[in-house]
C-alpha cells in the first residue's frame, strides 16, 4: 500500500463537538412510507478474531428500498428546503452515484423534478438506476468536484435548488441538514445494542455521513471514539488532518466510490478536526476481501459498506497502525460499531468484485 497507512489526530478537541440531530429526525423518518429500522447485525466470529468484545455492523443495505443509507440525508433536508420554499419544483444534485440516487427518489415522492450531474467516471449502472427514479441524469467531464460546481451553476441560472452533501463554505445550510439526517443510523443503532459503542469507524468521503457518526459515539456516556475510513487513493481527510487545515487532494480513483472525495466538506471539517481520535486509508484490496468474507456470511455489502471492515483489521494487526490502536485502546473490552452504508448499489461491479480473487 502507497501513502500514509494511519494518523493520529493532533488537532482533536472533542468537548467542542457538537451533540447530534435531535429526536425529530428520526421522527420524521419514521413517518415516511416503507420505514423499518435497519438491521444491526452481531458477527461474534469476526470480533473473536480480532481479539475485541463485540462488533456490531449496522446493515443498510435496504433502507426505503435503496441499498444504500443517504435517502436519510437527502429526505430531510429536502423536507427542510420545502418548509422554506415551497414553490420549489426542481431538485439538482451532484453525485457518484447514491446520494443522487437518493435525491431523484425523495424528489420523486415529493411531486418534484430531478437533475443529477455525474463526473464522468461514474459507471453506467449507477447512471442507469438513478434515472430509473425519474432523474435526468448529466455526465460531467471532470471529476466529482467539478461535477458540483456544475450543479451550482445549473441551480444559478435554473432557479432549482441544490441539494448538496458537500459545502465550500462553513455557513452552507443544506449539508448541515443533510448530515442531521443521517442522525437515524445511529440513534437507531444506540436503541437497537442498548449500550455504547467504545469504538465508531466512520467512511469519511466528504464527511458528512462522518460528522454524523462522530457526534454519536462523542455524546455517548461514556463517550467513544471514532476513526475514519477512506480510501488509500482518496484520503483527504487524513492529509487534511495531517496539515492542520483542509487540502485538495488528487483522486485517480477507486472501487469506494462513494468515498472518492479531493476535499472535506467545509461543514463537516469542525467535526472532523475536533471529534476523531485519527483516520485509517485501506486498499480497494482489501474492501474486496472484506465484501468477500460478509458474502459468506450472507451479507450483501458493497465496497463502501465493507470499508470500515477491512479498516478495523488493519487497527487491529497492522503494526503501522500501532499507535492509533493505543489511542483508542483497542482490547478485549472493546465494543465496535461499522456501518455497512450501502448494499450492492452497482450491481455489475458488485458481481464482479465478488467473484475475482485478488
Amino acid at each position: 500500500m502507497s501513502g500514509q497507512r494511519s494518523l493520529v489526530n493532533g488537532l482533536a478537541s472533542p468537548d467542542d463537538v457538537p451533540a447530534p440531530a435531535g429526536a425529530e429526525v428520526t421522527a420524521f423518518h419514521a413517518e415516511l412510507p416503507g420505514y423499518a429500522p435497519t438491521p444491526l447485525r452481531d458477527l461474534p466470529a469476526e470480533a473473536e478474531a480480532l481479539g475485541i468484545a463485540s462488533l456490531r455492523y449496522k446493515d443498510e443495505s435496504d433502507r426505503f428500498g435503496l441499498p444504500a443509507f443517504k435517502i436519510l440525508g437527502a429526505s430531510w433536508a429536502i423536507e427542510l428546503v420545502l418548509r422554506e420554499q415551497p414553490g420549489v419544483r426542481t431538485l439538482i444534485a451532484a453525485s457518484e452515484g447514491n446520494h443522487g440516487r437518493a435525491v431523484a427518489r425523495a424528489a420523486r415522492m415529493r411531486g418534484l423534478a430531478s437533475r443529477i450531474f455525474l463526473p464522468d467516471h461514474t459507471s453506467a449502472d449507477r447512471a442507469r438506476l438513478i434515472a430509473e427514479e425519474g432523474a435526468e441524469v448529466i455526465r460531467v467531464q471532470g471529476t466529482y468536484e467539478q461535477a458540483v460546481a456544475t450543479a451550482d451553476a445549473d441551480a444559478a441560472v435554473s432557479g432549482g435548488v441544490v441539494i448538496a452533501d458537500v459545502a465550500y463554505e462553513p455557513d452552507a445550510r443544506v449539508p448541515a441538514w443533510v448530515t442531521d439526517g443521517y442522525s437515524t443510523i445511529f440513534r437507531e443503532a444506540g436503541a437497537q445494542a442498548r449500550h455504547p459503542f467504545d469504538l465508531v469507524f466512520t467512511q469519511i468521503g466528504v464527511g458528512s455521513f462522518a460528522a454524523a457518526g462522530i457526534r454519536f459515539a462523542l455524546h455517548q456516556s461514556p463517550r467513544g471514539h471514532a476513526v475514519g475510513v477512506e480510501p488509500e487513493t482518496a484520503a483527504c481527510a487524513l492529509a487534511s488532518l495531517a496539515a492542520g487545515q483542509p487540502v485538495v487532494i488528487e483522486t485517480p480513483g477507486t472501487s469506494m466510490a462513494g468515498l472518492n472525495c479531493g476535499t472535506p466538506s467545509a461543514v463537516a471539517w469542525p467535526t472532523l478536526r475536533d471529534g476523531l481520535t485519527g483516520c485509517i486509508a485501506v486498499s480497494d484490496a482489501e474492501a474486496r476481501t472484506a465484501m468477500r468474507d460478509l458474502a459468506a456470511l450472507g451479507l450483501t455489502i458493497g465496497d463502501c459498506g465493507a470499508s470500515p471492515l477491512a479498516a478495523l483489521r488493519a487497527l487491529a494487526t497492522d503494526d503501522r497502525c500501532a499507535k492509533l490502536r493505543d489511542a483508542v485502546g483497542l482490547s478485549s473490552a472493546t465494543r465496535v460499531l461499522l456501518v455497512a452504508t450501502e448494499g450492492a448499489s452497482d450491481p455489475a461491479a458488485y458481481a464482479a468484485a465478488i467473484s475475482a480473487e485478488e
